[in-house]
């Protein structure tokens, strides 16, 4: 038998502990691979959205790479500690550590090669289907599938160029011990090591403060602990399971009325040394974990903004002008113009808005008339409202607004005209797009709107009104091909920054949707697919474990049987092990992911007024069924070896 025929054979034998770590890597492949052919994919080269799509592949790739190596290296360096009896006799007969270093570096590069080209055979099956998803996300006419050397040699170039360096630094776990070391194997003693109160009381500590400081915070401060927290919560979270863990444990054990149990004794205590052992690994699944939830999540309240956006946009189409704006005439026609020629009907309404002073406030007050906000409330389908002279509304300039100004009440005189209302409530619903019109905008009777002649104070009347056309589209997602080229002149005066000087305004919700839509959606799909790589790894990081001890374990439950343990005796105790193993790190992840949620939708409502309280329940709830599923596979795969 040759060497490499050696090292392919010490692969299969070990092929069940290598499963995970194979699939986690072919895995990354594949993603990897998906992305590669988006990022050179021809058609994109001159197509909507190009810059960003290749943007969001390289910080994905980057992300999956960076990690990708970090995983394989954990993973790598727990394999050899697992076989390191194996390599502790292989050096006692014989072989030098030369040998060993390149045995070890052969059954590296053999399941790295593998992976990779599963991951690219089954990345390139998979690409048309990725295709059409991305497709319909940017609204592009076609993305074929198609063929180039470019995507290959990079994913090749790419994880070789990894295996090669977790293969030359992978044996340095082996290099360093001596072979009595190497035969005693991975698990030493089962004896609970000691352990620091303080740090773990400081653990316990930190992180409910991360969790009251995260739940109870305001816009104020919030972009502050945002850069505060997570180191706070992250070191907690590592006294946590190397301290305040084994702090607990041993408050347990010392209460017979809680250790002193049938089977509780034998779990608790197994329990312990599994936990002691592997604190740093539990400490990385969380981290991780929480890294994953904290992704989709986030890009999910991004998709949550775009469920909502209608909400938060009501019109289709917003023209504010100046009273001198040369260009109105022929904005408007061009409007109506590309409107028709798409075959859209609509309902323009133009206001006039008149600007006075409140004698209540001493602040301008925007004043709008009663017929022309019943014509939009009309086609909107909103209540039409009936004000007596004398009377007033104000119109909500946000839905927080909505609640803040219902059933209030003011008496006040628009002090240029010398014109008294009363206002009273606020109109039901949003009628106006946020930031489109002032915040302090009010709708008067008609009669009271004509007596409203005179300039507002050190104003011009030509400075002291301006118009606003609202256009009504019901189908206003198709829209985004209107008033482009008004559009590009409000844009380029932005950057160019002579907005301010600009005597009129254009916005477009159905283009801004469209773009908004397309970003986001891509975003929440290549962040879908990095947090399935990194829930797999952290999964597999568990499993790495459960099978690395797999050997010691059997032992273990051919003792109890000895003793007159039966088989579902043996399981519940299997069960009462696998569930902290499982669940705790997964645990703690929910729970700083379910406090970050709490600060972000601060963040949301401060910036768009979105609530984004139903997508995180959807997020957390759908994370648990994969962890509760992924449980039951590998409780059922580890029960079926013990019993081997």
């Amino acid at each position: 038998m040759t060497f490499r025929q050696f090292a392919y054979r010490n692969v299969i034998r070990n092929r069940r502990i290598y499963a995970a770590f194979f699939m986690a890597s072919m895995f990354s492949v594949m993603v990897f691979f998906m992305y590669s052919m988006l990022l050179f994919h021809p058609k994109i080269e001159d197509e909507f959205l190009r810059e960003f799509a290749a943007s969001g592949m390289i910080v994905a790739e980057i992300i999956l790479y960076i990690f990708t190596l970090f995983f394989l290296f954990y993973s790598m360096s727990a394999f050899l500690q697992a076989r390191s009896k194996e390599f502790g006799l292989l050096l006692q007969l014989g072989m030098e550590k030369k040998q060993l270093n390149k045995l070890i570096f052969l059954e590296t590069m053999l399941i790295g090669a593998v992976s990779v080209a599963t991951g690219i055979f089954f990345g390139y099956a998979f690409s048309k289907f990725f295709f059409m998803i991305v497709r319909e996300l940017l609204q592009l006419e076609s993305l074929p599938l198609y063929v180039s050397v470019k995507p290959f040699a990079l994913t090749i170039g790419a994880f070789f160029s990894l295996f090669v360096i977790i293969a030359m630094t992978s044996v340095v776990f082996i290099r360093e011990q001596k072979i009595i070391e190497l035969i005693r194997g991975y698990w030493k003693n089962d004896e609970l090591q000691s352990y620091s109160t303080v740090k773990a009381i400081l653990g316990i500590a930190m992180l409910l403060f991360a969790y009251g400081a995260a739940a109870f915070t305001s816009m104020n401060v919030v972009l502050a602990l945002a850069i505060v927290l997570p180191p706070l919560a992250a070191l907690g979270t590592y006294f946590f399971f190397t301290h305040s863990v084994l702090f607990l444990l041993h408050q347990v054990r010392k209460r017979k009325s809680l250790y002193w149990h049938p089977y509780r004794m034998i779990a608790v205590s197994e329990v312990a040394v599994k936990l002691r052992e592997n604190a740093r690994m539990y400490f990385i699944v969380t981290i991780v974990s929480t890294v994953a939830f904290l992704s989709v999540g986030t890009l999910t309240s991004l998709s949550s903004y775009t469920g909502q956006f209608r909400e938060i946009n009501p019109l289709s189409l917003i023209y504010s002008s100046e009273m001198n704006n040369p260009y109105e005439s022929d904005h408007i026609s061009l409007l109506r113009k590309e409107l028709e020629e798409q075959g859209l009907s609509y309902t323009l309404v133009p206001f006039l808005i008149k600007q006075q002073t409140s004698s209540f406030s001493r602040n301008s007050v925007d004043i709008l008339r009663e017929s022309d906000v019943n014509s939009l409330a009309l086609a909107l389908g909103s209540p039409l409202i009936e004000l007596a002279p004398g009377e007033a509304m104000f119109i909500p300039y946000s839905e927080e607004s909505i609640g803040n100004l219902k059933g209030k009440e003011i008496q006040t005189v628009l002090e240029e005209s010398n014109v008294p209302i009363k206002i009273h409530g606020v109109y039901p619903k949003m009628l106006f797009p946020s930031m489109i019109i002032g915040s302090n905008i009010v709708v008067v009777d008609d009669i009271d709107y004509r007596l409203i002649d005179e300039p507002f104070a050190g104003r011009t009347m030509l400075d002291s009104s301006y118009k606003f056309f609202a256009f009504h589209v019901a189908e206003w997602e198709r829209t985004k091909s209107i008033g482009l080229d008004i559009d590009s002149q409000v844009t380029n005066a932005i950057y160019d920054g002579g907005f301010t000087t600009l005597p009129f305004y254009f916005e477009n919700p159905g283009l801004n949707y469209s773009v908004i839509r397309a970003t986001f959606s891509l975003l929440l799909f290549t962040g879908l697919m990095v947090a399935a790589v990194l829930l797999l790894a952290a999964g597999s990081f568990v499993y790495f474990k459960l099978y690395t001890g797999l050997e010691r374990d059997k032992r273990q439950f051919d003792v109890l049987k000895r003793m007159g343990l039966t088989e579902p005796e043996i399981i519940k105790i299997v069960n009462r092990q696998l569930v902290p193993q499982f669940f705790l790190p997964w645990g703690i992840a929910m729970l700083h992911s379910a406090f970050s949620f709490l600060s972000l939708q601060v963040i949301w409502r401060n910036l768009a007024e979105v609530s984004i309280l139903s997508e995180m329940i959807l997020v957390l709830i759908g994370f648990t069924l994969i962890q509760v599923v992924y449980y039951f596979l590998i409780r059922w795969r580890y029960i079926a070896h013990v019993r081997a």
